[in-house]
Formats: structure tokens, C-alpha cells, sequence
């Protein structure tokens, strides 16, 4: 069974790099196949071109890959920090070039576009890790968690994903190695639990 991971993460060595790693080992610990990519060393480019908006349109082989991956796996995993309360701009880009229509949703037919997508999506769940440099109780109280909503709402419900378990850690800047070693195993099980607990 295959599964998406997705990191986003500039840095090599990052404790994102960690956690990444760590789905991929749960993942495949499980007999399943842990189809990685770390959009960083990729050099994937996140800017959409006029060219690939159409759902017919010809796409490059990178997202060509992505989009059937994508659209086979059986689970998705998403890591990247919490930056301005959104993702990083190379995951948005990866967004907007590999959920596109025909591979994670499509308007029924008679819908111009207007009206509400069916999601297309095999996955039947997906989990998010993100990191933070904020604490907790503030972010809540300052900024609310719009990473929440970005994630369960706006892309995977839409793309009709209905299972999302999300988890952030925080705050990283001020971690010690044994914190960052409980959140790697927090991030091995919340996988395990997530596609290989019945």
C-alpha cells in the first residue's frame, strides 16, 4: 500500500527532517510503502504557470509523478513549520500544482466551477505534523489555529479526505533533545494509530 509524505522544510537536519523520516518508518514498519518527498531537495518550483491551470493541460514529469501518487495513496502525511500561520510557499505551490482538478476533486457535471467540488482523493486518511516557535496558550489566544482549518478544511475535506489528525509541537526553539525525541515517537504513533489501528 503506498503513502505520501510530503516535507517542507529548507534545512537538512531539520528536526522536521526527523519527524518526516519518522512517518516514513512507521509507515513502512506497517508493510506499507513510504513514497517520499522532500520538496526542498527536490528543488520543486511552487509558482503555478498559466499553462497548467486547465484540468486537461500537459504537466512537466515531476508533478506528473505527484499527481499520481497522490491521487494512489492509501494515506497522506504532511510536515512542515507553522510559518505566519500558514504552510511554507514551496508546500502552497505544491498545493496549487498536485491537488489540482481531475486528480484531488471535480465539479459535477453542470458546474461551471461556481458550486461545491467532490472530493477525488483515494486516501482515507491524512496526518499533519507541524512545528512551531510559539507556545501553545498564545497561539491560541493571539492567532487561533488557522492551520487547523487550512488543513482539515480548506484542503482535505475539500479534496474529500474526512479522516485529518493533526498535531503540532511547540515551542522548538527552546526544546531539549529528550523533547524532540518524545515528539519523534508522539509522531511514529500518531501514523501507526492513524492508518494501522483498526
Amino acid at each position: 500500500m503506498p503513502y505520501s509524505v510530503i516535507l517542507a522544510h529548507p534545512r537538512p537536519g531539520s528536526l522536521n527532517h526527523a519527524l518526516a523520516r519518522a512517518a516514513c518508518a512507521a509507515i513502512e514498519q506497517h508493510g506499507g510503502q513510504a513514497r517520499f518527498h522532500d520538496l526542498h531537495a527536490e528543488g520543486f518550483d511552487p509558482l503555478l504557470p498559466a499553462a497548467e491551470v486547465a484540468r486537461d493541460a500537459p504537466l512537466p514529469p515531476l508533478i506528473t509523478t505527484h499527481c499520481r501518487e497522490i491521487a494512489e495513496a492509501e494515506g497522506i502525511v504532511i510536515v512542515h513549520p507553522n510559518w505566519w500561520g500558514m504552510p511554507p510557499a514551496i508546500l502552497a505551490g505544491w498545493v496549487d500544482r498536485v491537488l489540482r482538478p481531475g486528480v484531488a476533486y471535480e465539479f459535477l457535471e453542470g458546474d461551471a466551477g461556481e458550486g461545491v467540488p467532490r472530493g477525488l482523493l483515494a486516501a482515507r486518511a491524512a496526518v499533519v505534523v507541524n512545528t512551531s516557535n510559539t507556545a501553545r496558550e498564545r497561539e491560541a489566544r493571539v492567532f487561533g489555529d488557522p492551520l487547523d482549518r487550512i488543513w482539515k478544511d480548506c484542503i482535505f475535506g475539500l479534496c474529500g479526505v474526512a479522516k485529518v489528525r493533526r498535531r503540532m509541537f511547540e515551542t522548538v526553539v527552546t526544546s531539549d533533545p529528550a523533547t524532540r525525541r518524545e515528539w519523534i515517537a508522539q509522531t511514529e504513533a500518531l501514523v501507526r494509530e492513524t492508518f494501522f489501528t483498526r
